[in-house]
């Protein structure tokens, strides 16, 4: 990196304006793969602060947003540590929007987090670990299950929120047939409690993951039939009648159904 090219990039991430950022995210983009280490810490730390932008306050500025996301990720497996420990920043955006770029750094991410969540007793900080465990796409993601499914029958709302959320997302990560027999009912039988739960985002979380395990081969046609049967009561379509209350419920069961 040249002398000039640092204090240009450096200048362009300071400012309040969307086109001059996308220009030094853009820069950051063409130094990557030449960095030393040392270089490329000190266009991290430029890059980072941009996951405080605050999307609904700053709707122009969230390609911003999404592209120091992206870039993030592309600096390498080093900067996990660093982004696990700034998990707690406070900040609900900039922890989502660690979490996302967390998700993007793939498996490699996986046993970290997994030493953060036992580590902490954080509650906050436990939710938040999930929510980006549940953004790695990757099959390697099924040895997070266990921790997901306690979670999901906790009585920590924000956790047992995002648990119920996060084994859906598993569900789109891990091949059909390989999730254990156990861990799969276990599954099924965590999400049909859930549907019980008194929050309506816990219970629409709950038949969207239901729905992604029928979507990605998860379901025998017995268990298909049985949520599709869960689908009809909760929009109030059989023969009772009797819908569930909440409109982001009937939502998602309107789209679960569309996966029987």
């Amino acid at each position: 990196m040249s002398k000039e090219t640092y204090p240009t990039i450096q200048a362009l991430l300071s400012s309040n304006e969307a086109s001059k950022l996308a220009q030094g995210l853009k820069m950051v983009r063409q130094e990557i793969a030449h960095l030393e280490q040392q270089e490329a810490e000190m266009l991290f730390d430029l890059v980072v602060p941009l996951f405080y932008i605050d999307p609904l306050d700053l709707p122009d500025f969230v390609p911003i947003l999404n592209e120091a996301v992206s870039l993030v990720a592309e600096f390498g497996a080093w900067v996990i540590p660093i982004l696990v420990e700034d998990l707690d920043a406070g900040d609900v955006k900039a922890q989502l929007a660690i979490g996302h770029a967390l998700g993007r750094l793939g498996a490699d991410a996986i046993p970290p987090l997994l030493d953060e969540y036992a580590a902490s007793e954080d509650l906050a900080r436990r939710t938040f670990i999930l929510y980006a465990l549940g953004k790695i796409k990757s099959p390697q993601i099924s040895q997070v299950l266990p921790l997901a499914l306690e979670a999901a029958s906790g009585s920590n709302l924000e956790l047992r929120d995002t648990a119920t959320r996060a084994l859906g997302k598993f569900a789109e990560s891990i091949p059909a047939g390989q999730i254990s027999e156990a861990e799969r009912l276990a599954c099924l039988e965590r999400l049909r409690e859930n549907l019980g739960d008194p929050s309506p985002a816990i219970r629409a979380k709950a038949i969207r993951s239901w729905g992604k395990l029928a979507r990605y081969g998860h379901l025998t046609e017995e268990e298909r039939q049985d949520l599709k049967v869960v689908c009809q009561r909760l929009l109030g379509t059989d023969e009772h009648y009797q819908w569930d209350r909440a409109y982001m419920v009937r939502h998602e069961a309107k789209e679960a159904l569309q996966h029987v």
